[in-house]
């Protein structure tokens, strides 16, 4: 049919005075209807890994050298091992930044047991269709170097790292990306080498060095780097796995200029690099975050206590309701307050099948007596109906999944707490008749990156022991009263 606003050429006979409106109007309706055609064929800028954009990746192969993972590099080619030095060396000059990074989950992101053990579950699973989706931010360079296929990816921590040494997230991997192609399952442009030469990218734009090219990237200075590996789209049923950063985006921290680096990389005074000036905001490398568990198991307490202070100022506890005193024989409800008052996305955020915060709720008499209790761990799982903050998947008949995320077809329930929001949830109990005074109320917030029974199934019973993180506690006590006095109230 052609362009219909092309028939409504100006250089046509005279229109007849009487017809001369409808006939503009005519023009214009088909003009403007010629335009949204034109910009339903334009693809958006920024396309997250949802319907259409996902149909047009996959239409180009090309566009996506490393698929399902969305990973790009110089004219898509495979890069070379040879092209990246081992972290030690940036440790030469970067000292105080090596020596940060070394003890940080970024730099286990590869050996991570955890990971390990539910990438070889997902690989065999999936008949190897997510090997590159898992590892291309586990270790950027692992995969656009061409070292990941399903034999690895199955192998034991112990064997990949005598047969095939792999770095996690490190120095080379953040400072030679230059671009980033959307905001999810790893958009970004791995470039080691511009024009013919070893290249970093960071965020100084006053930064020299004798051993590599130093190229000034705004990207460095935003979340939106961040995004690339902390916005997760399910490859294949599209349901948005993870959003820590979309979480950030739509909070009051975004829109205060405060970035995911502003937490989990403050500034130091000191150097960059050992030959470099005196600085008053280095950037940290610690990256920390809320795995505490995990970095006590590799041996790595300070990471870990950074970990539990982090997770203490995420988080307050309090009561919000409660009467003067208890009566024996009669029900009391006690309403308690949690807010985000410190994580800039929802708390938790990520990794859904494991992060967990919850309130462990007591009651225990004058004489030790527990007289209620729910939020305890049994079966290494929190209790059923334990007050908890947490997003639930679900596969496509609605059943949770806790392990096999690869399943996922939907998010069955999401009630975590929103940057700078809260939740008030009720506990109901009736006081025992014989109950000694006076009676101690204690609400305990606690946090895990993973449940037992999840770590000792991946890994064997005993294997790991989960610590749970207390990121808070209020605790009251009341005396008992009588009837009558309750009635007066």
């Amino acid at each position: 049919m052609g362009n219909p606003a092309k028939k409504c050429s100006t250089s046509r006979l005279p229109v007849p005075s009487g017809r001369l409106l409808s006939w503009l109007l005519t023009c214009l309706l088909l003009s403007w209807l010629a335009s949204l055609a034109a910009t339903a064929e334009t693809p958006p800028s920024n396309d997250k890994w949802l319907e259409p954009a996902r149909s047009r990746l996959l239409e180009n192969k090309e566009g996506l050298p490393f698929f399902p993972h969305r990973a790009n590099t110089p004219n898509n080619a495979l890069l070379n091992v040879a092209d990246f030095d081992d972290a030690q060396v940036c440790g030469a000059c970067h000292t105080e930044i090596y020596r940060q990074w070394r003890t940080s989950m970024m730099s286990q992101s590869w050996e991570e047991p955890i990971y390990r053990a539910l990438l070889r579950h997902a690989s065999e699973a999936t008949e190897g269709r997510v090997d590159n989706f898992c590892t291309g931010c586990h270790t950027p360079i692992g995969l656009t170097t061409g070292q990941i296929n399903s034999t690895v990816n199955r192998a034991s921590v112990e064997f990949t790292a005598v047969h095939n040494p792999m770095p996690g997230v490190d120095c080379e991997t953040c400072h030679n990306i230059n671009a980033r192609t959307g905001l999810d399952n790893g958009a970004y442009v791995l470039s080691p080498r511009a024009n013919g030469r070893p290249t970093k990218f960071g965020p100084r734009s006053d930064a020299v060095s004798p051993y590599h090219d130093t190229v000034y990237s705004g990207l460095h200075t935003r979340s939106d780097f961040c995004a690339t590996c902390h916005n997760v789209t399910h490859p294949f049923s599209t349901v948005a796995v993870e959003r820590t950063y979309d979480e950030w985006l739509e909070s009051p921290y975004s829109f205060n200029g405060q970035t995911c680096q502003s937490c989990h990389m403050p500034g130091f005074a000191g150097k960059a690099a050992v030959m470099g000036p005196d600085r008053a905001d280095v950037a940290s490398h610690w990256f920390t975050g809320a795995n505490a568990a995990v970095l006590s198991y590799l041996g790595q307490e300070e990471a870990a206590q950074r970990a539990r202070d982090q997770l203490a100022r995420a988080a307050e506890i309090s009561f919000e309701s409660m009467p003067d005193h208890l009566v024996p024989g009669q029900e009391v409800s006690v309403r308690v307050k949690v807010a985000n008052v410190g994580a800039g996305h929802k708390l938790p955020t990520g990794f859904p099948e494991g992060r967990e915060v919850w309130i462990d709720f007591r009651v225990v008499d004058g004489a030790g007596h527990e007289i209620y209790r729910l939020g305890a761990i049994k079966d290494g799982a929190t209790e059923p109906d334990t007050r908890n903050f947490k997003v639930h998947l679900g596969d496509k008949d609605g059943k949770e999944l806790d392990i096999e995320v690869w399943n996922a077809t939907q998010i069955l329930s999401d009630n975590r707490l929103l940057p700078k929001g809260y939740d008030v949830r009720e506990f109901t109990l009736e006081v025992p008749k014989d109950a000694v005074g006076p009676i101690t109320l204690t609400a305990e917030l606690n946090y895990w990156p993973f449940p037992q029974r999840l770590v000792d199934y991946l890994l064997g019973k005993d294997k790991l022991k989960v610590e749970v993180t207390r990121m808070g506690q209020v605790e009251r006590s009341l005396p008992l009263g009588t009837p009558v006095q309750a009635a007066k109230l």
